[in-house]
């Protein structure tokens, strides 16, 4: 099974050296309210955006709602634009295609354009959560597979058993990927390469760590406050590190740290896609001019992991 590749989703694409540009609608009905997430998909189809990336886990179930509510508004941007979404575990069987049609309700489709395991359990060292996914795609209710928050041995672990079922593949990765922190490795992009997976990445500014708003204390009503498991990603001594080193860089050069952290992220190696996640339309212009961003040099001295 080649991979999929949705129809105008490289409608952002610059060249050949910079991400997609996708919607992350993780703070739909959690962090804004239904009005401002169709404010955001409207300005963010607009500017060219086609993939928009939600979860069942997103508002329990009502991330998907509010995205599904919007395309039955807009129903003239159906075949343009590429949703996907995540399921989490269990993944026994039976448990996954009751999710996937519960995700289906939820955003009004019939099919679902890219389908993600959220996470990995152990339950997919065994063949019959595959093949039950398999069964979806071969009866049209998900178009292509992806995987969200595995390891590189995971990874490597799903690619070797879809070789040996000798049917379908991984057609996407998403993982967390940003100055701060990166869940992407040498060995996982080599693995992707070699078997023709797209690499998303989401969070380039660090859920706002890379802004430096959070320096002195966790600001109220933002995503470290709403989500505490969140600070433990973060505060370490080498995110906070790399933080210092990317506002003393936009201290010495002029630029404001956010467009640097997008543009580090949108000019990565082997990266497909670049999920944006917003909360007022302004947040969603600067990615834009981060895809925009030539200086190399800067670039190569913010660092890799």
């Amino acid at each position: 099974m080649a991979t999929y590749i949705p129809t105008g989703l490289n409608s952002v694409t610059i060249d050949g050296s910079v991400a997609v540009l996708g919607l992350g609608c993780v703070t739909f009905g959690r962090e804004i309210d239904r009005e401002t997430s169709f404010k955001l998909m409207d300005h963010a189809y607009t500017r060219g955006i086609r993939l928009f990336d939600t979860a069942a886990a997103y508002g329990n179930g009502t991330s998907e709602r509010i995205v599904g509510e919007w395309l039955a508004q807009n129903p003239a941007v159906n075949d343009s634009v590429t949703i996907a979404t995540k399921i989490l575990p269990s993944y026994q069987p039976g448990r996954i295609r009751t999710s996937v049609r519960a995700s289906l309700d939820r955003l009004g489709k019939e099919g679902i354009d890219i389908l993600y395991l959220h996470r990995w359990d152990e339950q997919l060292h065994d063949t019959k959560p595959w093949l039950e996914l398999l069964a979806l795609v071969d009866e049209g209710k998900v178009k292509a597979i992806g995987l969200s928050n595995f390891n590189t041995r995971q990874l490597a672990d799903a690619v070797q058993l879809l070789k040996d079922i000798g049917k379908g593949s991984i057609s996407y990765i998403q993982n967390n990927n940003n100055l701060a922190v990166s869940d992407l490795t040498n060995d996982m992009k080599n693995i992707c390469k070699q078997n023709n997976i797209r690499i998303v990445t989401y969070s380039p500014l660090g859920a706002g760590f890379l802004t430096g708003k959070h320096m002195n204390e966790v600001q109220k009503g933002s995503r470290f406050a709403i989500m505490p498991a969140h600070q433990g990603v973060y505060f370490t001594e080498k995110a906070q590190r790399r933080l210092q080193r990317l506002l003393d860089i936009a201290d010495r050069t002029g630029h404001v740290p956010e467009l640097l952290a997008l543009s580090w992220a949108t000019h990565q190696d082997g990266v497909y896609s670049v999920l944006i996640g917003a909360r007022t339309i302004e947040h969603l212009d600067l990615p834009f001019k981060a895809l925009q961003f030539g200086d190399q040099a800067i670039l190569d001295h913010l660092g890799n992991f």
